[in-house]
């Protein structure tokens, strides 16, 4: 672990007088300047700091912050964060960085309450509609089940694709689900009904490989859906006409992860280590070079944004106007950030306005398959071949620290909704829930006989996480 990290312990540390002040500078977490430096005692407290943040910076009255000295929280007074750093001297400025907090709390996932029959072959692939009431899982066997998770029972089997369900996704609405399959096929399903829109849409001529809706601000009706295959094209479909709009051959290798962002780019990961940025109209906007091998997974800092911006704890009801404003929010004025993991052991941090990576992240043995920012964007978590997880710095890059505990492959995670806790799935059969705080294992989750494919924790009000893999068992999880 990084040693930065590690927790000082009061009888670690000597105190400056209490009378002492200090010059202190409050960055945001893009370490921009909030004031030029401001003299403060030694014992402000973490809430007097609070009150002097919402006097400098506009901000949203009920908005807790965090402040942070070299990864390390303010708990106390500035005295004891002072105290923790051996390199301080009085002379200089101290430096505190801000990040807003979650203003709710989940509870860890630690049990299994579960086990859904009904898959006849493995479970490839899991989503959570926006309020966790229902689950979508895709599946060898060429179906797509949906399953109550009041009574933890299943609703429907949707049947219309002729191979493996390899990935699914939910419209920003939740009203429809978007699905791709192992014969290139694209099936589009009405939730009221449970039924499949018109046929299956053809026009890949290999595996389909990701599924992403335009985002909700830019598409009030949800009506464009966007599919990429291993034959390395794009294909945009339109919901109302069931029809191909655009056809995009963005690679020469087969895309493993396609996003479509709420600036309105279509970003592509592809086998040819490259990551192109597309508009809409099907134009490249950018070329991100920088992996020297297959680019496996992509993630933008707004993703859990723009998975659940048009609603909000508590209510189901379609909020457009609030799904902008969030996204917004969450930009902050600034461009998106995406983050990308390859074959060639390595992340790296882009913005797209930029054909070179902002930053290299290197430390995986293995190549990395998995990567997700954490809801609040502060974090990158990554999973990797080589058994173990990595947490970093979403705005940096640095590393902060190494989450060990699997005896297999990583092969996906999942954050809580928080940002506290994260959600891993391997293959060495089990789920391990970590502390994002305590940087180590919180609980061990076994159950499944077998590799454990796929999991999703529940974005809004997330009490629960699911989990699918090559047992065909459907895992529910709470804590």
């Amino acid at each position: 672990m990084d040693q930065t990290k590690k927790k000082i312990k009061p009888n670690q540390i000597t105190l400056l007088p209490p009378d002492t002040r200090v010059f202190v500078t409050l960055f945001n977490p893009y370490g921009e300047e909030a004031q030029k430096s401001l003299e403060l005692s030694v014992n402000t407290t973490k809430e007097e700091l609070q009150q002097i943040l919402q006097s400098l910076v506009k901000t949203e009255e009920d908005q807790v912050y965090s402040f942070f000295h070299n990864n390390i929280e303010l708990v106390d007074t500035l005295n004891q964060l002072i105290a923790s750093d051996p390199e301080y001297k009085l002379e200089n400025t101290f430096s505190l960085t801000y990040h807003p907090q979650s203003l709710f709390r989940i509870q860890p996932i630690t049990r299994q309450t579960a086990a859904l029959e009904g898959h006849e072959q493995p479970v490839l692939c899991v989503q959570f509609r926006t309020h966790g009431d229902v689950l979508a899982t895709g599946s060898g066997d060429t179906t797509i089940r949906l399953w109550d998770m009041l009574t933890e029972t299943p609703i429907a089997t949707l049947k219309g694709h002729r191979n493996w369900v390899l990935c699914l996704a939910w419209s920003p609405d939740c009203k429809y689900i978007a699905s791709g399959s192992h014969d290139g096929q694209v099936c589009i399903w009405d939730v009221e009904t449970n039924q499949l829109k018109g046929q299956p849409l053809i026009g890949h001529t290999k595996w389909v490989t990701s599924i992403a809706w335009q985002p909700m601000h830019l598409d009030e009706e949800c009506t464009l859906v966007a599919s990429s295959s291993k034959d390395g094209s794009v294909r945009i479909w339109s919901r109302i006409s069931l029809s191909c709009l655009i056809s995009i051959n963005a690679h020469q290798k087969a895309i493993t992860k396609m996003l479509w962002g709420g600036q309105g780019y279509i970003y592509t990961a592809s086998e040819d280590t490259t990551i192109g940025v597309w508009n809409k109209s099907g134009k490249r906007v950018q070329e991100l070079k920088g992996h020297g091998h297959w680019v496996n997974s992509i993630a933008l800092h707004t993703d859990y944004t723009l998975r659940c911006a048009c609603f909000s704890e508590g209510n189901t009801e379609i909020n457009r106007k609030q799904a902008k404003g969030l996204y917004d929010k969450m930009l902050n004025g600034k461009n998106e950030r995406l983050v990308s993991a390859s074959d060639d052991q390595t992340l790296m941090l882009w913005e797209y306005t930029s054909s070179k990576p902002k930053v290299r992240m290197t430390g995986h043995q293995q190549q990395v398959n998995h990567v997700q920012f954490s809801p609040d964007g502060r974090y990158i978590v990554s999973a990797s071949f080589d058994k173990s997880l990595r947490i970093w710095d979403g705005y940096n890059g640095n590393w902060i620290a190494t989450l060990r505990g699997h005896v297999g492959s990583v092969y996906q995670v999942s954050w809580s909704s928080d940002s506290r806790y994260m959600l891993s799935a391997s293959k060495d059969s089990t789920l391990k829930l970590w502390s994002l705080q305590k940087k180590k294992l919180a609980f061990d989750l076994p159950g499944h006989a077998d590799e454990v494919y796929a999991v999703d924790w529940a974005p809004i009000g997330g009490e629960k996480a699911g989990s699918g893999g090559k047992d065909r068992r459907v895992k529910i999880w709470r804590h």
